[in-house]
């Protein structure tokens, strides 16, 4: 068995210069999560709790709650005209 060196990794400077690229793909954000995507979300103390006391009243989860309210401003809109 002969003694090689490992091949160099490509440096971090070239990997960004090829994702920069025009024709490359734009990664998506956000984990894999099954067929959605996990995503970090800041929100205030007392809006969370809010939130909690909601899901506890309706029986569902916190991103239940939060995937719902998403779901209505995107599709109902944030202002009512």
């Amino acid at each position: 068995m002969a003694i090689t060196k490992p091949k160099a990794k490509p440096s971090q400077t070239a990997e960004s210069f090829i994702s920069g690229a025009p024709d490359s793909e734009a990664q998506p954000k956000g984990v894999r999560k099954g067929n959605k995507r996990q995503i970090s979300l800041t929100i205030t103390p007392a809006l969370l709790q809010r939130v909690d006391e909601l899901a506890a009243e309706l029986g569902q989860s916190r991103a239940a709650i939060i995937n719902m309210a998403i779901y209505r401003a995107v599709e109902h809109g944030l202002i009512k005209e």
